[in-house]
């Protein structure tokens, strides 16, 4: 039994993943699933940008512009795969855009929102 490791990419993004190598009638060991993706902040001078960590459609936006947001105050909900994931602040602030809508389909990458 071995395992080896191999670079995948996919929609320009590279992930690594581990493939197990098992024998005939011997059972694959189950490692835990990894938790869903948080959304990726984008330093740019002026603020933190929050991006979609994966494609999905905006299913809440539970903050307004101006409103004053702590590190990890949940601001957003994206739906994913008829999954709700919880789009986090990666930093203390204000929030000084919101770039999407409620309903509106993101992909990967998109600004979301900006926290100043």
């Amino acid at each position: 039994m071995s395992i080896k490791t191999y670079n995948i990419t996919l929609n320009g993004k590279v992930y690594q993943v581990e493939v197990e190598e098992v024998q005939p009638g011997q059972k694959p060991v189950q490692t835990a699933a990894p938790a869903a993706p948080k959304a990726a902040p984008v330093s740019n001078g002026a603020g933190e940008e929050i991006t979609a960590p994966m494609p999905g459609s905006m299913f809440n936006i539970l903050v307004k512009e101006g409103q004053a947001v702590k590190k990890g105050d949940v601001v957003a909900i994206l739906e994913a795969m008829k999954m709700e994931n919880e789009i986090v602040a990666p930093v203390d602030g204000q929030v000084s855009a919101i770039h999407v809508e409620k309903g509106q389909n993101v992909n990967l990458g998109d600004v979301i929102l900006k926290i100043a």
